[in-house]
């Protein structure tokens, strides 16, 4: 299988990448996504959003948020289509990620992970990210 073509979203792509993730995304201990959400994510950072397009079908496989807010760089929404897992897929999203980050001058990229999602924690550290016990998240819904 070729691998997929990698490109930032558009405003005619989220219908996709929201039914994508509910087939592909752990959506655990968090409020729904929504259009709007991604509407203005797109508005504030058009180049956040990065997909993997398979090749010949034209079909989302894979979705990545390389979120850069000035300072700190944030790795949101991993997610590959289950059928095409184990592949390398996410290894590619993540590096497109960091190469992003690195052009825009960042020194260290996050990844938030449950803790339960035991198969994303194998991926990450493959990754060669590593856990950090000493923070803990916390949240606040608005």
């Amino acid at each position: 299988m070729p691998d997929p073509i990698l490109r930032t979203a558009t405003a005619a792509d989220l219908g996709a990448i929201l039914e994508f993730w509910q087939l592909a995304a752990e959506d655990a201990h968090r409020p729904a996504d929504s259009a709007r959400a991604l509407e203005a994510l797109l508005a504030r950072d058009p180049d956040a959003l990065l997909l993997a397009v398979d090749a010949a079908t034209g079909d989302l496989v894979g979705t990545v948020i390389a979120g850069w807010d000035g300072w700190r760089c944030h790795v949101y929404r991993l997610a590959v289509h289950p059928d095409r897992r184990r592949a390398g897929l996410g290894r590619q999203l993540v590096a497109a990620a960091e190469d992003r980050f690195r052009a825009l001058g960042g020194t260290r990229a996050d990844a938030m992970v449950l803790d339960e999602n035991a198969l994303a924690h194998h991926a990450w550290r493959s990754g060669g990210y590593a856990r950090q016990p000493e923070w803990s998240r916390w949240v606040k819904a608005l």
